[in-house]
């Protein structure tokens, strides 16, 4: 798989697609109020939680191709403030797709070679592989995230 392909199937499961999943990350938070968006459901994490924690990664991975620098840490990628208000919901959301595109354009420009590159040390793999499981990371997100809507919108009918 080239670099636009990968640019591609990042920017479908977070901006615009519908092909894997019939949606996207962006058309499950864009339109929903914060209140929906923190409500817990059982144990499960809140979409809240979800979507920063899907953003965590992506901002970690563009830091990469800025800075040269993995600054993110998984012990780190669930620990959030809590979204209090609309206003700072939809600018976490602008964050969140700002930070996607300007990483698309990234990956858009690496070549073959610089794809198979290690991604900071060897022991992270290389370019794609990393690429390749945010990728797969964020449609597990999504459909937890598509679960979780399920579960609160059928909580308020019944």
């Amino acid at each position: 798989m080239n670099s636009t392909q990968l640019a591609n199937r990042l920017g479908e499961v977070i901006l615009s697609g519908t092909w894997i999943a019939n949606t996207n990350i962006k058309d499950q938070i864009e339109n929903l109020d914060y209140t929906i968006a923190n409500k817990q459901v059982q144990s499960l994490n809140t979409i809240a939680i979800l979507a920063q924690h899907i953003h965590y990664y992506v901002s970690g991975i563009k830091n990469v191709f800025v800075n040269g620098n993995l600054e993110i840490r998984d012990k780190f990628s669930f620990d959030f403030p809590p979204i209090t208000s609309q206003k700072q919901w939809k600018s976490f959301q602008n964050l969140f797709w700002k930070d996607t595109e300007e990483l698309i354009e990234h990956i858009s420009h690496l070549s073959e070679s610089e794809l198979q590159n290690p991604f900071v040390d060897e022991k992270y793999g290389n370019y794609q592989r990393n690429i390749d499981g945010l990728i797969e990371h964020t449609y597990y997100h999504l459909g937890q995230i598509v679960l979780i809507k399920k579960m609160i919108e059928s909580s308020y009918i019944t």
